[in-house]
């Protein structure tokens, strides 16, 4: 498996509880991850040979700042390219973004990816995303915003043999599946016959979590780095045997159904809301596959 980039989910841990969160982030979340276990990740990302970006996520990243401070210095001694996604929430003004951002550019940045959408920011409240971008902006930080609409709204416009909505769309896995899939339009189980967000056979990046999980999807595990080593585990991965990746790769949503017989219902609003229903139902037979229990909704 040919992996060019590492997105460590430096804590679950988030001060938002958004609706359309996959990870089920907020602030009660467990998971953090020390200095202890980024240095094992970047030793393991060289020892792979073909990483070329870490990228620090979460949950919310800037929470454990120090941890994701050192981390970025100790990537671009390594020689990687770096980037983090954050909501922004410690932008509360052009200035103090500033001064957050300060120690990041003297460091040096690839990415800096920004949520700015009304999960994030109501529209009577100070758009916090606004003064993060203007600030990196002027610091000459490559800053770009991540937009979830509402699907309410885009999933009524669009005619399913249409063109489908890629960017901005929700993922209905994890909470989003618990708190926005109500009252949707649903299409037949049995169209979801292709994964259409991963294509495990050219996986290129993995997610790594606090618990040392190695995700393919969020909630989709090939090991844990905390039992084998990352470099191993990446090497080892065969998606056509995977108990998971191997029958949506063969049939999609629809095939990982039709494998293991799984109780369903008719109609589904997309294929991540087909597969994560049931990977729900797959969970005791797959424990360590389908993993943490954070990904889940389980605290």
């Amino acid at each position: 498996m040919a992996i060019t980039g590492i997105h460590l989910l430096l804590t679950y841990q988030c001060n938002s509880t958004c609706d359309h969160c996959f990870v089920y982030s907020c602030p009660d979340a467990k998971g953090v991850m020390r200095i202890s276990d980024v240095r094992e990740i970047l030793s393991e990302a060289q020892r792979a040979g073909n990483v070329e970006w870490i990228f620090f996520e979460g949950g919310e990243p800037f929470l454990y700042y120090q941890t994701m401070l050192w981390g970025l210095r100790a990537a671009r001694d390594c020689g990687f390219k770096r980037g983090i996604v954050t909501n922004a929430y410690w932008a509360t003004s052009v200035e103090d973004a500033k001064e957050w951002l300060g120690p990041i550019s003297e460091v040096g940045l690839s990415s800096l990816s920004i949520s700015d959408d009304a999960y994030h920011c109501g529209e009577n409240e100070e758009n916090l995303a606004k003064y993060a971008r203007a600030a990196a902006t002027q610091m000459g930080l490559p800053a770009g915003t991540i937009t979830i609409e509402d699907p309410k709204v885009y999933l009524k416009e669009i005619e399913w043999k249409g063109r489908p909505v890629v960017e901005g769309k929700v993922q209905f896995k994890g909470r989003a599946v618990e708190k926005l899939a109500a009252g949707l339009p649903t299409r037949p189980w049995t169209e979801f016959v292709k994964c259409v967000d991963e294509d495990f056979s050219r996986q290129s990046r993995v997610h790594v979590d606090p618990f040392g999980y190695v995700h393919v999807c969020q909630g989709i595990t090939i090991g844990n780095m905390k039992q084998t080593p990352l470099s191993r585990l990446l090497v080892d991965f065969q998606p056509e045997t995977h108990p998971i990746c191997g029958p949506l790769l063969r049939g999609g949503p629809a095939g990982l159904v039709r494998e293991y017989g799984v109780e369903h219902a008719e109609g589904y609003v997309e294929e991540c809301h087909l597969c994560y229903s049931a990977r729900l139902r797959l969970r005791t037979r797959f424990p360590e596959v389908l993993a943490p229990d954070q990904m889940y909704g389980i605290f």
